[in-house]
């Protein structure tokens, strides 16, 4: 027995080689049958740790090399009952992990073998390295495409109070990879985004925001956020509401994101404030009048251009009113005149000259905001000043018909031939 832990020690020592794992010699080498043989129940403890970690090297490899363990996935699965020790169902989730991020073929394999309640059952105790491997496992497992895993997860008892307490106490290494099994879960699934929302978990996402400096975590948490925020209108509308405590807290951290040195947190707080002021016009005027607006005008003229963009989107939902049907949308013109008053508009010209259709539709869209909505016609020589109408010529035989009619609509219809005949008539 002890030459058999001997030699899959150094099996897993060789396959432990960051450089150049000798993963496919191991496997021409008949390696895996024999760890399936070893991985047998009854066999000690030590022995089950050695081959597992052995398979967790091996499904580390190529994604040719990881379809190897499919013989060895339903022992995987079922050392991670409760009849298993800590390390031995812990060193499996891992293993399980490695294959499930090979991709959806061998997530949909495992999730047939039933691999996912086991794990969602290692995530309720409050052992810290257990759960934050099945956490990181589950991750894996359910990041879709197909929503079904998400849905199934929330709903394995236990589960979402699990993730409510290590979100509340758990330290950040393990807070950071049950907010990636959030992700997943209100990225894809709305059973899980509504239960996610009727919980605390918007309230216990903005605490950890707050209180972390830990980019790691931040971006998961950010991203959930974002998701509970975008996926679920009833958020916006009843958790939502301006004067509420949450709804400060919520701003107040998306603040401190806008200011970070960090383009991903940046980018993540522009999409959620773009969230929120797709809402109401008390949600709009609560995002104007706060610490993000002149944050929001800066960045629209030096950030990256990822970033510009979805800045865009706040400061143009902030301007327009919502609409019921397909009509023109009603301006807020305190807004747009403010905006405008402080800089904007050169900002939403430059992506209007970009290569990129989407933001070249928000610029163009911005313009004519501006074009129609600025007091005592002034919108046209604004525009003109920033050389907006040249911008605006570039799409007059665009491929794309949208942006190409758009902009020859407004370049007609403000600078018709008609326009500058009143000055020079002066």
């Amino acid at each position: 027995m002890q030459k058999l832990v001997g030699a899959l020690r150094e099996m897993r020592r060789l396959l432990s080689k960051s450089e150049f794992p000798p993963v496919e010699a191991a496997i021409k080498a008949g390696a895996i049958p024999l760890l399936v043989q070893c991985l047998s129940f009854g066999s000690p403890d030590e022995q089950l740790l050695e081959a597992a970690w052995c398979l967790t090297n091996i499904a580390a490899g190529k994604p040719e090399e990881t379809k190897a363990l499919l013989p060895a996935l339903p022992l995987l699965i079922a050392h991670l009952g409760e009849k298993s020790s800590l390390p031995v169902a812990e060193q499996c989730a891992w293993a399980l992990g490695n294959v499930a991020g090979e991709g959806e073929e061998l997530r949909s394999v495992l999730l047939c073998q039933g691999a996912l309640p086991p794990l969602a059952r290692m995530m309720l105790p409050n052992k810290g390295s257990t759960v934050r491997t099945a956490a990181w496992a589950l991750s894996n497992l359910i990041k879709g495409p197909d929503h079904k895993a998400a849905t199934e997860l929330i709903r394995v008892d236990g589960v979402l109070d699990a993730i409510l307490r290590h979100l509340r106490k758990a330290d950040e290494e393990l807070a950071t990879e049950v907010a990636w099994v959030v992700v997943y879960l209100s990225a894809l699934s709305n059973v899980a985004t509504s239960m996610l929302v009727k919980s605390d978990a918007l309230q216990l996402l903005v605490q950890r925001l707050a209180s972390s400096n830990s980019l790691q975590l931040l971006i998961p948490v950010l991203r959930s956020l974002g998701n509970v925020i975008a996926g679920d209108s009833h958020t916006i509308v009843a958790v939502l509401l301006p004067g509420c405590e949450i709804t400060d807290n919520v701003i107040e951290v998306l603040v401190k994101c806008l200011k970070s040195e960090h383009r991903v947190l940046k980018k993540e707080a522009a999409w959620v404030l773009s969230n929120i002021a797709a809402g109401s016009i008390e949600h709009k005027q609560l995002i104007y009048s706060s610490e993000a607006a002149p944050l929001l005008l800066r960045l629209l003229s030096t950030a990256p251009f990822d970033i510009r963009k979805e800045v865009a989107y706040v400061l143009g939902n902030l301007c327009v009113a919502p609409t019921e049907g397909d009509g023109k949308p009603n301006l807020i013109s305190e807004h747009l005149v403010s905006l405008v008053g402080r800089g904007c508009l050169p900002g939403f010209i430059d992506l209007v000259r970009s290569a990129d259709t989407e933001a070249a539709r928000l610029g163009l869209q911005f313009m004519e905001l501006v074009l129609r909505g600025m007091p005592n016609g002034e919108g046209p020589k604004l525009v003109e000043q920033e050389d907006g109408i040249d911008a605006m010529e570039r799409f007059q035989f665009h491929e794309n018909e949208d942006l190409r009619n758009l902009a020859n609509a407004l370049v007609d219809r403000y600078f018709g031939e008609d326009y500058g005949l009143d000055e020079e008539a002066e």
